[in-house]
Order: C-alpha cells, then structure tokens, then sequence
C-alpha cells in the first residue's frame, strides 16, 4: 500500500464515523448517557485496534508497536484533559445536551491543529537534530510541573484570544438554541456556546505542547504520529460522557502521567547513546498508568476534599 493510498483511507474511514456520529446518531442536541458514552468509547478503541492490525499487517510489528506506544500514550495523557474540559463547561455553566456538539467540533478544530505541530515537529526534527534534546527539556520540565501541580485553574478571563474575540465580536446572553452564531438586526452575534469552543479549542493547544513532542519520542513516522493522535482524542470524547462522574476516581493518575513525561523527556536526551526498544517503552507506560490506577483505588480521595486534576 502506498503512503498516499493510506493517508487517503485513513481519512476517508474517519470522516465516515464523524458523519455518522453527528449527522444521524447526534443529530439533535441532547444529553449523552452513560450507555451511549461507553459504546462510542468502545466503539472507537476497536476502531484504533484494528487499524493497528492493520499496520502490523501491511508495515510490520515495529510501526505496529510504535502506533500502540503512542496511541495509549495519547489517550492516558489527553485523559487528564477531560477533568479540565468538564470544569471549563461548570464554569460557563454549559447545559449537558451542549457539551456534546461543543466537544466534535472542538475537536474537529483540535485535528486541524494537531496536524500543523506534528508537520512541524517532525520536520524541524529532520532538519535540526538538537531539537530532540529541547524536546526532551520540555518533557522533563513538564513531567515535573505536573507531579507538584495541585490543582487545575480555569480563568477564561485571562484568555488572550478570547479577550480580542470579545472586542471584535459581540456575544448574545442565551445560547440561543445550541446555535454558535446568529444574526440579530442585521447584525452577527456569537453565543456563549462559540466562547466555550474558543477556550476548549485554545485549552487544546496547551496539551499539544506537552503530549506533541512525547509522541514524537516513541515515533517520526508522520503516519503513525498523526493516527494514533486522532484515533486517541477521538476516543477520549465518547470517554469523557462515560467518565464524566468517575474522573474523581482516578485522583493520583497525574503523578503516572508525569513520572511518564519524565521518563520519556530522560529517553530523548540519551537517544544518542542509548536505543530504547519501542517494545519496553510500551510496557513501561503501561505499567505506570497501572500503578497510578491501582494507588487511586487502594488510596481513595477523603470525602469532601477538593477536587484535583487527576
């Protein structure tokens, strides 16, 4: 198969599903259930597994394992977002059959960007060898914040983008409908609900910043980096429904998560002198991720403590 034939059927796979999501199972505006959420998720990790079989079929089980590697390294990283996601629609207050619509098109937006920071990693890492050692300083900076970072704040208030959003486009009261935009007297208004997609869109490009150049640790190849980033966020939407009263539970997931970016940051540093299997890299975050899950249900948030990030 040619790499353009792949690209080509890897898109077209993906634009099906999301028409079929939200042009006939979403096509009104509701709140997605507990049930509905989890056969989605599921739903969408067969989807990522098969095409890993795929890849081990047509391209062998080295790419196989690396898009493994990096998808489940996507998916544990972009799950520490849903938290934040869920506390930027309490703070604007967003009615549940919203949240939806705002999360596809949020992260139809989120595909767009992400293809731009991969194109760019990956060809400023062709062209600038170094780059691999600034990524590694990102990683491990990044690892460390997270592993003392206590709670997350939302301050929309402080959001460049919204701030020169706001001075240029008026915004309505209401929601108007689910609608983003409306005309009123002529005259072109956005909804809060367009507000609320900016801050989850802007918020989105924070965590490329960090989970970008981890998954280029684990692969280059632009095929592997860009699908396993896709299959993994579109995932994590129809995760975030099913786990949007649990996400509590798993409280020491971010110590995981940044021990993970640690590790990571060390192994790009050394790249040069020691050649990490893709194989124990995959088990490495595997285990992590397990540990973090298991300390979370051993040691259980105290009642009435304030909520965290993880």
């Amino acid at each position: 198969m040619t790499p353009v034939l792949a690209w080509i059927i890897f898109s077209a796979v993906i634009l099906v599903m999301l028409a079929l999501d939200l042009g006939v199972f979403h096509r009104g505006s509701h709140a997605v259930g507990m049930k509905e959420a989890l056969i989605w998720s599921a739903v969408w990790i067969v989807v990522a597994l098969l095409f890993n079989l795929g890849i081990y079929w047509v391209r062998g089980a080295d790419l196989a394992f690396q898009f493994l590697s990096a998808y489940i390294l996507e998916r544990s990283l972009s799950f520490d977002n849903l938290f934040v996601f869920l506390l930027i629609f309490n703070y604007f207050r967003v009615p549940r059959k919203y949240h939806h619509s705002i999360l596809f098109w949020g992260i139809l937006g989120a595909l767009v960007m992400r293809a731009i920071f991969i194109a760019s990693g990956i060809a400023l890492i062709h062209m600038f060898h170094w780059m691999l050692y600034v990524f590694g300083v990102i990683l491990l900076l990044t690892g460390f914040k997270l592993l003392f970072e206590k709670d997350k704040q939302i301050e929309p208030e402080k959001n460049l983008l919204i701030k020169v959003f706001r001075r240029f486009m008026p915004v309505s009261e209401g929601d108007e409908g689910g609608k983003f935009f409306l005309r009123k007297s002529g005259r072109l208004f956005a909804t809060p609900l367009m507000v609320v997609l900016l801050v989850i869109e802007t918020t989105d490009v924070i965590f490329a910043v960090d989970s970008i150049p981890a998954v280029l640790a684990i692969s280059t190849d632009p095929f592997i980096v860009y699908t396993s980033n896709v299959l993994a966020i579109l995932g994590l939407r129809a995760l975030y429904f099913a786990l949007e009263g649990l996400m509590q539970l798993f409280h020491h997931l971010h110590y995981g998560l940044s021990v993970i970016l640690i590790l990571i940051g060390v192994k790009m540093l050394l790249i040069d002198l020691v050649k990490v299997p893709t194989v124990a890299a995959l088990l490495a975050i595997c285990v992590i991720l397990a540990l973090s899950v298991v300390a979370s249900v051993i040691w259980p948030k105290p009642a009435g403590s304030t909520p965290s990030h993880g």
